[in-house]
Formats: C-alpha cells, sequence, structure tokens
C-alpha cells in the first residue's frame, strides 16, 4: 500500500489529506473522500483511508480545519467545529476543494468519486451531496443531519445514512425531517437505524453515555458491511 500526504488550499488556506491506495493495482481506481469527526484529521480517518485501499478504492482522508488544526478536547473540538457549522458556504467552499483535489490525483477515475463521513464529517459529507456535486454515492456514519440553509440543489449522489437510534444529537424528528428533504431533492437515499445505539457507534474509544457517544462493536461491524455493499454498487 501506498500512502501520501498531499498539500491543497481553498482561498488563503492551507489544507493537507491523507491519501492511500493498493500500488500494485494498475489504471485509474475508485476514489471515497473521508470527512472527519470534530476532532480533525488524525488516526482514525487515515485508519478508513486504508481501509478503503483494502477494498481496491483511493482514500482520501480530507482536512476541513487547516494544517496542524486539530482538537484534543470537547471544548477545542466545539470552537473548531462551530464556525464551519455556522457558515456552510464555507463549509462547502472546503469540501469542493477537496473534491477538487481528488478529481486532479493521477490514480483517480474522475467519473467514479464517492464520500463518507463521520459525525460532524457526515454533516460534511452530505453538504457535499447537497452541493449538486458529481458524486456517485455518499455515506453518513453517525452524522449531523441538519439542513444546510443554501440554495437547494438537486442532488445526483446516491445517499446512504447510518444512524443510531437512541443518538440524542440527531432526534428522531432531524432524521423525519432529513427524509422529507432529501424526498424533495430527488435523491435516491437510504436510513438504516440501529436500535439501542447512540452517536459515535464507530469509534472505539467513545465511552461518555452522559454525553451521548458509546461506542458499538456490531453497530459498526453492520455500518462498515453496508458501506461496502453500498460503494460495491454505486462503482459498479
Amino acid at each position: 500500500m501506498a500512502t501520501e500526504r498531499i498539500p491543497y488550499r481553498e482561498g488563503d488556506d492551507e489544507f493537507e489529506a491523507f491519501v492511500a491506495y493498493d500500488d500494485t493495482k494498475s489504471g485509474k481506481l475508485p476514489a471515497v473522500l473521508i470527512s472527519h469527526a470534530w476532532a480533525g484529521q488524525g488516526a482514525f480517518e487515515e485508519e478508513k483511508a486504508q481501509l478503503l485501499a483494502d477494498l481496491g478504492y483511493v482514500g482520501i482522508a480530507l482536512d476541513n480545519y487547516g494544517v496542524g488544526k486539530r482538537g484534543s478536547t470537547k471544548e477545542e473540538n466545539a470552537a473548531l467545529m462551530q464556525p464551519l457549522v455556522e457558515d456552510r458556504e464555507l463549509l462547502r467552499r472546503r469540501m469542493l476543494a477537496g473534491l477538487e483535489l481528488a478529481r486532479g490525483l493521477e490514480r483517480v477515475d474522475a467519473e467514479r468519486i464517492g464520500a463518507m463521513g463521520f459525525c460532524f464529517g457526515g454533516l460534511c459529507t452530505l453538504d457535499l451531496a447537497r452541493s449538486g456535486a458529481p458524486l456517485r454515492g455518499v455515506v453518513s456514519f453517525h452524522g449531523i443531519l441538519l439542513p444546510s440553509g443554501l440554495a437547494p440543489e438537486a442532488i445526483s449522489s446516491k445517499v446512504l445514512v447510518l444512524h443510531g437510534h437512541d443518538d440524542p444529537m440527531v432526534p428522531p424528528d432531524q432524521v423525519a425531517a432529513f427524509m422529507a428533504e432529501m424526498d424533495d431533492a430527488g435523491a435516491d437515499w437510504q436510513v438504516h437505524q440501529y436500535g439501542r445505539t447512540m452517536h459515535a457507534f464507530t469509534n472505539p474509544e467513545a465511552n461518555d453515555p452522559d454525553f451521548g457517544t458509546v461506542y458499538d462493536p456490531n453497530a459498526e461491524r453492520r455500518s462498515l458491511e453496508s458501506m461496502r455493499d453500498f460503494f460495491d454498487e454505486v462503482f459498479a
């Protein structure tokens, strides 16, 4: 497996993507963008990029905060995330910059690009789909489902949302509103809900039931299987 760190820009801001791919494969490969949770790009996202490389894709872990901007506490994480949650136009521009990076990579088939994200990264990924970007498919793992507030675009990407039914950060009414939004946008969408499952269920370090973040190995396994099947379908 080959891995690289590749710089990119959006406006005056500098970012760095972590890219992984199987260098024994010839020709151009489908690619999957990965958007990080609220702490910023790190080992978790790099591991997912390598998992995607093992599946035959180019895994591209994006950096939506900027080079060196990472959080280590809830307060630091929130301070990094909140400006992008409040300025969804800025978030969209950063996601589109990541997409342009992917489209320009030598190993990437620019006609077969998808995206996925975790927690805040789920919001990022869904906002990229909401932009009307030409993606094959997007996957949100325990993502925030709030609408962007921007002018609606027709969603060409297929959409898969993997959600814990007991997630206190994304209650049932938010899920229902999201499904209605996807219908209005003409999207091909799916929502898989896991019972007795809270937020951050794919993160082995999540163990704070009072905060609503709890790792669930069964939900993690099921969600990753659904992701594999989904990308097999959209890249076929």
